[in-house]
């Protein structure tokens, strides 16, 4: 990604920089606005810029961040302490991180722990079960699940009772 061009070097105005920012995928408030101050924006210029964002709803965390989840869920399935620590990272506020995450309930959470283990438990049929067991609680682990749910979704998964 290029570096945003200073105001002065642009000649675009800060909803045209905000829009051009937005053209590519959905952002937080917070992104937003360091990208406009990456730009060298003034502060209320930044600040009317993002309210009027706001008011078109072009700009909302509570939608970013319940898209954010539904997307990961959907394409490559992760805990819910992972899915939080990804929208921290984007800058989400915290109530709209609480509201998106309670779409993702402890029954979901299993599913998608079960159908990740089920996935990886294929993937590395051919090892012995021992060694197949310890790479796919791995990547479980990496994931975000903890140790006792991994545990829990491979002996699902694979229909072996391990200690």
């Amino acid at each position: 990604m290029s570096k945003p061009k200073k105001a002065a070097d642009s000649g675009r105005t800060p909803m045209d920089a905000a829009l051009r920012y937005l053209g590519s995928r959905a952002r937080t408030i917070r992104e937003v606005e360091r990208h406009l101050d990456a730009c060298e924006y003034g502060e209320v210029e930044m600040y009317e810029t993002v309210e009027r964002l706001k008011e078109l709803n072009l700009l909302n965390d509570l939608s970013f961040a319940e898209e954010y989840v539904r997307t990961r869920l959907a394409t490559k399935p992760i805990s819910r302490a992972h899915l939080r620590q990804q929208l921290i990272s984007h800058e989400t506020n915290e109530e709209a991180i609480e509201q998106a995450l309670s779409q993702v309930n402890d029954d979901l959470e299993t599913q998608s722990a079960v159908a990740i283990a089920e996935k990886y438990a294929r993937q590395y049929a051919k090892l012995p079960e021992e060694e197949r067991d310890e790479m796919v609680l791995r990547r479980l682990l990496a994931r975000g699940y903890a140790y006792d749910d991994a545990r829990a979704a491979l002996r699902e998964a694979t229909g072996v009772e391990n200690e």
